[in-house]
């Protein structure tokens, strides 16, 4: 297998830790290059609270954080040199890169992310193109909101019009929300839209989206040593939930990166 180059762009502030590091470290293992954007070129952060837990309701910390295991990984993400060199948003090539990953996370600070013209763009480029793309969470928001730019399938439509996938779960988001609304407000909540409502609105039909297993809200998170989380494959097409499908996102995004020739 040839080694590839993977784009990874990242909001200024507010991204899953376990959503980009877990994905990044797969990566590097396979022998691929992850090269990071953000909006200035700055090094970005990830939401302090998933990372430490600090402002989480005390019960519910071990729960809604990310697992300690989870939370290394991305401290080695952080101090990489390709972390800390990302390159401006402005200056991103598209054809320079064999696949994207499209991390998530809930913070306000995912706005700009998710509503990056430059990002929808790149993100319409890699489809367009049928390159290998991963989303997760609301990785999966930002590539329904791009556009396609010339496939006559998509007819000018979001790139995902025609394609199967999941994301974050309105029971998920709404679940986070009213558990934690007593003390951190509207913090769960990126938009008044449900992620998943507003995924949906760009797919062909609401059938094409999948919540996946865990009735009513998925609890369990995957792990290194089991990652058995849920994802959905549509050709070179590949979506997950939440940081509890990482593991898995990252296992199947390697070998659907590692299938191109």
């Amino acid at each position: 297998m040839d080694p590839k180059t993977v784009l990874m762009p990242l909001p200024h502030y507010g991204f899953d830790p376990t959503e980009s590091a877990v994905p990044w470290r797969a990566l590097v293992r396979a022998g691929h290059h992850v090269v990071f954007a953000t909006p200035d070129g700055e090094p970005a952060q990830a939401d302090h609270r998933m990372v430490t837990g600090k402002g989480l309701p005390k019960l519910l910390r071990k729960s809604l954080m990310a697992r300690a295991d989870d939370v290394r990984v991305y401290r080695d993400m952080e101090g990489s040199d390709a972390f800390r060199r990302p390159i401006e948003y402005e200056k991103i090539q598209p054809d320079e890169y064999d696949a994207l990953v499209l991390t998530g996370g809930h913070d306000k600070g995912m706005r700009p992310y998710l509503e990056s013209a430059v990002l929808h763009r790149v993100v319409a480029h890699f489809f367009d193109r049928d390159k290998p793309v991963g989303a997760i969470c609301h990785g999966t928001l930002l590539a329904a909101r791009s556009q396609s730019l010339d496939n006559p399938e998509c007819n000018g439509r979001s790139v995902l019009w025609g394609k199967r996938t999941t994301g974050l779960t309105r029971n998920q988001e709404m679940a986070a929300y009213w558990l934690t609304r007593a003390t951190l407000r509207d913090y769960y909540r990126t938009y008044d839209m449900p992620m998943m409502d507003d995924l949906i609105s760009h797919l062909r039909t609401s059938t094409d989206y999948t919540a996946g297993p865990g009735t009513p809200v998925p609890m369990i998170r995957d792990t290194d040593e089991r990652p058995n989380g849920f994802t959905v494959k549509d050709g070179n097409y590949l979506s997950a939930r939440w940081p509890g499908d990482a593991h898995a996102f990252a296992r199947e995004l390697v070998t659907l990166i590692g299938t191109r020739g």
